[in-house]
Order: structure tokens, then C-alpha cells, then sequence
């Protein structure tokens, strides 16, 4: 049970116990010293009812917190980052179900997504959106072409950090936007070719040789339905056992 159906669950439970002692129990209920006393356990449906449902609307339909588990987005996003991902981004849908009830806009090409595994729901990936519904999508020597044209790249100096240290940085333009890829050394490229299919979508991670991505079988094309949302910025980033990284609170996920 993910958290969405089990706040669902709290406060269907929450809103029974309050809805049935108020129908049939609190009329029958004597003064003990000049005051009635609701049992413990309607007082405490009574309490979280409101909280549960305020938390269930902030995350089923505004923002989300997700933490970064892996390397595959570096160097923008790093494993211990803990995001918010907008979820009226795309659309605002209904916890568990996740029918689409409002549209409010569309996927971008170079939107960082928040998606659901095809293959296990209950499993969640981040990457960056490459390919549209309808795209023919070619990866060639880590350089992407959409439609026979390629994302522009420029040399961004070398990764400084412990891990994947000395690795190639390179400014990668989609549209409009820039953004930081990194080519992890001794590992090789994974080259790909293919349609997307309509109603889905194509997704590489930043960190394009040590990314378990829309090229593998285990991803593969992302429908619609799975999409979460877009990560919009960084809220905290710990990586235990070492302090916070203060500085890279509120920065914006690019």
C-alpha cells in the first residue's frame, strides 16, 4: 500500500468513526460532574480528520516531496536530494485511482518528471523528458537527435566531486533550455533508436552512462497515466550519516 491509499484509508476510517458516533451514540451519552465525554477513540478521529485531509490534498494535488535515490541525474540532481514535485503540473489527479480530473498543461520536452514505473506502479523514477508522443528518437554516442536533429552540446569543464570524479560535463540545449549532463568515465555509451508510441514518452537521465533509463527494457515508454509530476526544487539535501548540505536548499531543478 503506497502513502496516498493508506491517507485515504485514515481518513475514511476517521470520518466513520466521527460520522457514526454523531449519528447514533453522541445524543445517548450521560454527563459524568456536568460534562459529556467522548471516547478517546472518537476524539482522536475527530482531531486527525481535518489534519489527514489537508495533508491528502497538499500531496495528492500541489506539491509532493520525493528523495533522490540514485546517481542517474547527476550532476543536477545528486543521490540524498530531497525534491518537490509540482503535481497540478500536467494535471490534477484522484489519489490511488489516478484518473486525470483537470487537465491544467502539458509535458515540456526537458521537463525533470516524477513517473511511475510501467512495469511497478508502486516504484518511482525521476529523469529528464526526451521524447514526446510521435518522436523518432536516435542516441548516438551519448548525442540525442529528435526527429534527425540534434540536442546541441558544448564542453562544461569536468565533474569535481568524489564520485565519478574527472567525468566530462557538457551543456546540453533543448529548446530553449540548458542543462548539465555528465558522461560517467569507463563506462560506455548506450546508443538507441526508435518511434515513441502515441500517448507516451521517452526519458534519459542526466548522468547518461549510469542510467537506468527509457533505452532499457526494464523503463522503457512511459505512458501518460504514470506521469506524478514535475521537480520543481531542492527542500533539503541529506545524505546520511554526513550534516545537511545547507546550500543546496531551495535551488530550482532545471
Amino acid at each position: 500500500m503506497d502513502f496516498s491509499a493508506a491517507l485515504v484509508l485514515l481518513l475514511t476510517l476517521a470520518g466513520l468513526i466521527w460520522l457514526i458516533d454523531k449519528a447514533f451514540f453522541r445524543g445517548r451519552r450521560q454527563p459524568i460532574a456536568g460534562k459529556i465525554t467522548e471516547p478517546v477513540i472518537v476524539q482522536y478521529a475527530r482531531s486527525f480528520f481535518p489534519v489527514i485531509l489537508i495533508v491528502l490534498i497538499v500531496r495528492s494535488f500541489l506539491f509532493e516531496p520525493f528523495r533522490i535515490p540514485s546517481d542517474s541525474m547527476m550532476p543536477g540532481l545528486v543521490d540524498g536530494d530531497f525534491i518537490f514535485v509540482s503535481k497540478f503540473a500536467y494535471g490534477l489527479r484522484l489519489p490511488i485511482i489516478n484518473s486525470k480530473v483537470l487537465s491544467t498543461g502539458e509535458p515540456q520536452r526537458g521537463d525533470v518528471i516524477v513517473f511511475r514505473l510501467p512495469r511497478d506502479p508502486s516504484v518511482h523514477y525521476i529523469k529528464r523528458l526526451v521524447g514526446l508522443p510521435g518522436d523518432h528518437v536516435s542516441v548516438r554516442n551519448n548525442q540525442v537527435f529528435i526527429n534527425g536533429s540534434p540536442f546541441l552540446l558544448k564542453p562544461d569543464g569536468n565533474y569535481k566531486g568524489l564520485r565519478f570524479q574527472g567525468s566530462e560535463l557538457k551543456l546540453e540545449q533543448i529548446g530553449d533550455r540548458q542543462h548539465v549532463i555528465m558522461l560517467a568515465r569507463q563506462l560506455p555509451s548506450t546508443d538507441y533508436e526508435a518511434n515513441v508510441p502515441p500517448g507516451q514518452y521517452f526519458f534519459m537521465g542526466d548522468n547518461r552512462n549510469d542510467s537506468e533509463d527509457s533505452r532499457f527494457g526494464v523503463v522503457g515508454f512511459v505512458p501518460e497515466e504514470n506521469l506524478v509530476g514535475r521537480a520543481d526544487r531542492i527542500w533539503l539535501n541529506w545524505e546520511f550519516p554526513h550534516w545537511p548540505n545547507l546550500t543546496r536548499i531551495g535551488t530550482k531543478i532545471s
